[in-house]
Parts: C-alpha cells; sequence; structure tokens
C-alpha cells in the first residue's frame, strides 16, 4: 500500500459526498470575493430565496478595478465605482466581511488572504479567479471558480469537482544568484509547454522549493496556471509557520500548537505515488530577463 500525497490528504478530508465516478462535492473552508462578480453573485443567491449559507467563511475585497492611486476611495470610471458599491451593498445585506478601501486588510485578494492568515494549511480555497492556486504556498487546496460556482459556495458551502490527477515538480540544487521563483516557473512552462500541466494538481518540491521564503512559494504556486495547472502546492513546514505565526485569522495559543501537529502532518508520505513527475536542475535555471533590461 502506498502512502497519500499532500493533495490527497487535503481533497479526502473535505469530500462531504461523492457524486459519481471520479467527481466529490467538497466543503470549502474559505471563499474569497472580489469587485468583479462577487456583489452580483450574492445578489443572485438571495434573489432565489436563498442565504449565504456560511457567510463567516466569506471574506470580500475590492481589488480589481479600483484605483491604484494612494487615497482611492473607488474604481477607475463610473461602470467600476458602481461595482465597488455593489459589493459593498450586496456583502452588508449577506453579512460577509468586506475589507474596503481605506480599510486595514484591503488589496489583491491572493496576498490579503495569506498575510491576514485566513488562507491555512490544509484548508480549501475558491475564488473567482484563475490565480487562486497562489494560496497553495501555505499548504491550502486552493483553486479558481465560476461565477455559477461562485453561486453555488454561497448557497451552500460545497461545490461538486472533479479528482484532478497529481503531478509533483522537483527542482534539485540550489538556485544561482539572481534566480528567482517567477525563473523556476518559466523552466517548467518551458520544459512542459504552458498547457503541460492540464488537469494536474502541483505539488513543488525539492531543495530549491525548500529554500525559497513564503513569498517566492506564493509567486510560485500563483504561476501554476500558466502551465495549464488548476492547483499549485507546497508542503507546510517551519517557513509556513514561521510567516503564518500571529496573523490576524491564524489560530492562536493552544489552537496555534494543535494547528501546527496536524499541518507538520500533510506533508506527503514519502512512499506515496504521483500520476507524474518532472524534475529540474536549479542550478541550471537562467535568471528571466525583462524587455527593456540587459542581463548582468
Amino acid at each position: 500500500m502506498t502512502g497519500t500525497t499532500l493533495f490527497a490528504k487535503v481533497w479526502d478530508e473535505h469530500v462531504v459526498d461523492t457524486l459519481g465516478p471520479g467527481i466529490d462535492l467538497l466543503h470549502i473552508d474559505r471563499h474569497l470575493l472580489h469587485d468583479l462578480g462577487g456583489g452580483d453573485a450574492i445578489a443572485q443567491v438571495l434573489r432565489r430565496g436563498l442565504p449565504v449559507r456560511r457567510p463567516e467563511l466569506t471574506f470580500a475585497t475590492p481589488d480589481h478595478v479600483v484605483e491604484t492611486k494612494p487615497g482611492r476611495t473607488g474604481g477607475v470610471a463610473q461602470w467600476a465605482d458602481d461595482l465597488v458599491q455593489r459589493l459593498r451593498e450586496e456583502t452588508a445585506r449577506a453579512g460577509v466581511r468586506l475589507f474596503d478601501l481605506g480599510e486595514d486588510g484591503q488589496g489583491i485578494v491572493h496576498v490579503v488572504g495569506p498575510e491576514l492568515g485566513l488562507s491555512l494549511p490544509g484548508s480549501t480555497i475558491v475564488c473567482g479567479d484563475s490565480h487562486t492556486c497562489t494560496h497553495g504556498a501555505t499548504g491550502a487546496l486552493a483553486f479558481g471558480i465560476g461565477s455559477t460556482e461562485i453561486q453555488h459556495v454561497l448557497a451552500t458551502q460545497t461545490l461538486p469537482q472533479k479528482r484532478p490527477r497529481t503531478m509533483r515538480v522537483i527542482f534539485d540544487g540550489s538556485l544561482p544568484s539572481g534566480v528567482g521563483a517567477k525563473d523556476m516557473a518559466l523552466a517548467l512552462i518551458g520544459r512542459i509547454g504552458t498547457a503541460g500541466a492540464t488537469g494536474f494538481a502541483i505539488e513543488y518540491a525539492g531543495e530549491a522549493v525548500r529554500a525559497l521564503d513564503m513569498e517566492g512559494r506564493l509567486t510560485l504556486c500563483n504561476l501554476s496556471v500558466e502551465s495549464g495547472a488548476k492547483v499549485g502546492m507546497v508542503a507546510p513546514d517551519d517557513v509556513t509557520f514561521a510567516w503564518l505565526r500571529g496573523r490576524p485569522h491564524a489560530p492562536a495559543g493552544q489552537r496555534w500548537e494543535e494547528a501546527v501537529a496536524y499541518w507538520r502532518s500533510l506533508a506527503s508520505d514519502s512512499d506515496a505515488a504521483f500520476d507524474a513527475q518532472i524534475t529540474l536542475d536549479a542550478g541550471g535555471i537562467a535568471p528571466h530577463v525583462t524587455w527593456g533590461t540587459s542581463p548582468m
């Protein structure tokens, strides 16, 4: 009997029911909303006479259409202002926590989730954005969903999903000076192509991955979707725990100690089998050169 992968441990823990061959109904621990469609999705659910099933597990922030200048109060145009206002009104009606413009906690949804301690190891996280895979850097199972799925989660706190295959991507050795997580992602895409991980959940492993700080891991997982993967994950370790400790929504006190003990158990077993495995030499990765710059 083979061991269990990080992905399988988290997925299996969240199965509410099996709906058919390879299709499970998953409980969703965190549902993140933004200004592009978040307000409309809540309105659609409430219009059907349904409450938001677990408003305390849903968090919203305007981030897609807002101004970037300091002191911003709205969107980039009137239509954007309308979307932000809709999000404010509908989250208030549903009892959903909104991190609004000008508030601590507002920002890019895939940044504030981890920074606030909302994105925790072993949790399931969804958002109406393909780069939701970013949150997998904390050891969460996170993926983007569509508008109909957003409404399903709002109404039921569950989501039917086809179980993806698993791929382990190992970066052996140490990265050269000046090479970072983005270069690692580009090296993987160079190996397998922009659709090479379609249908897979990626687990990143190896010495170079473990050496990354959390910001680097977030970048690497964020770019998983660029190779076609829906999910990118890094097993939680001491780097993860040190980064999450003391965050506003992270466990504290005895609950923190219990959480860390559980999180340590999530790493893939040494004999776990993956459907595919890719190994790259981290020492051979060249730095990415941006247009308008020259290599040193």
